[in-house]
């Protein structure tokens, strides 16, 4: 979900030199959900209220417990695109040793600036309250975690290991959620505070727990099993076979992490919140997807101009994100547009959705014609 500015080289079999637009537009349209689509359905349910824009704004919220919304990709295609990043912008550093302090150095500020933009945006550090401070409550903060690993075994370890490394943070993962007793509880329960894994984050992080049904601590071997499967999404971009064949490699890819996400989600359920290692399989399949599609549509076929506002936002991301949960455009937009809600009635709130997200598009559409990319 973040804009490293990796220099993104095209697959050779297309062009080389250039930065995936794909990725780029990827990375815009799944910021898009968060910035705008969410409210926008929720904003057109609340101005109709009928059973059909109650059920689509539905689909833009996650569900309260087991099963999965179109929302629910959101998370896991940022952690996706990240690493789908990593082998264009560290392959230099794993080539015949020539990994420095440099480097480790690059990947440890990263994850520091991405932890302390995780407690501003969410975890509550402008409150300047300790009492209601939050250590791990953040996308922001489960990136940081998937990238500093998944960009560590990047560079000291072969594919083979690495999907062995891959498939074991699944499996112990599982393990972890079904073994181990939880006081008072018992074994194996994968319900709302009484999973092994938020007993785990009671313990770790105590009073600066978030307080919410998510988990983090333990869940960070699926964020980095996340990030690790979008490594291997850019090794394929990245490798010299034709732009045609990476595209059905990929999506054939996502579609069998798609259906053994499925399948084992009937032993071990699909819970996001839990981040389980069935819904890591399964979004990574729909994230490799996603991209197929992309891929073949942007960089395959040069169809660039439709993706061009993606872009624009994408390759702001960390800006887009940040402000959009800093600042509150929705009121900006009330002072400017205050006028028409005598007019539009119980759609006043779709108004002001529509005019505090042109706002910030402006802001990310300035930036960009002036080449002004955040880097962290």
């Amino acid at each position: 979900m973040i804009l490293l500015n990796h220099e993104l080289e095209m697959n050779a079999g297309i062009t080389k030199n250039r930065r995936i637009a794909s990725i780029d537009a990827l990375r815009g349209f799944d910021m898009l959900f968060i910035i705008f689509l969410d409210h926008l359905f929720n904003s057109i349910n609340v101005g109709a209220g009928s059973p059909f824009t109650k059920a689509v704004a539905r689909q833009f919220d996650h569900p309260e417990w087991f099963g999965s919304t179109i929302y629910d990709i959101v998370m896991p295609l940022f952690l996706f695109i990240v690493g789908a990043a990593i082998p264009f912008s560290l392959s230099k550093y794993g080539e015949k040793g020539s990994k420095s302090t440099g480097i480790y150095m690059k990947l440890i500020r990263r994850f520091i600036i991405l932890f302390i933009l995780g407690w501003i945006v969410q975890g509550h550090l402008l409150d300047f309250n300790i009492e209601t401070f939050s250590i791990f409550s953040n996308t922001l903060q489960a990136i940081a975690v998937g990238y500093l690993f998944s960009a560590l075994f990047f560079l000291h370890f072969k594919r083979n290991t690495r999907l062995i490394i891959f498939a074991s943070c699944l499996i112990l993962y599982v393990m972890l959620l079904t073994i181990p007793n939880v006081p008072g509880v018992g074994r194996g329960v994968l319900l709302p505070s009484s999973s092994f894994a938020w007993y785990v984050d009671q313990i770790v992080f105590g009073r600066f727990q978030d307080g919410t049904q998510y988990t983090w601590f333990l869940s960070g071997l699926g964020f980095v099993a996340t990030t690790m499967s979008g490594v291997f999404a850019g090794e394929l971009i990245k490798s010299d076979l034709p732009g045609k064949k990476i595209a059905l490699y990929l999506f054939l890819i996502g579609l069998t992490g798609l259906l053994l996400g499925m399948f084992a989600g009937i032993w071990h359920p699909i819970i996001k919140k839990l981040w389980t290692s069935s819904f890591v399989l399964a979004s990574s399949g729909v994230c490799f997807m996603l991209l197929a599609l992309f891929y073949w549509i942007i960089d395959v076929k040069g169809k660039t101009r439709w993706a061009y506002p993606l872009r624009v936002i994408g390759m702001n991301a960390i800006v887009a994100y940040v402000l959009s949960h800093v600042f509150n455009f929705h009121l900006i937009a009330e002072q400017v547009l205050f006028g028409l809600k005598q007019y539009v009635g119980n759609f006043n709130y779709l108004v002001l959705t529509i005019g505090g997200f042109g706002i910030l598009y402006l802001i990310l559409w300035y930036m960009y014609k002036n080449k002004t990319f955040i880097k962290v």
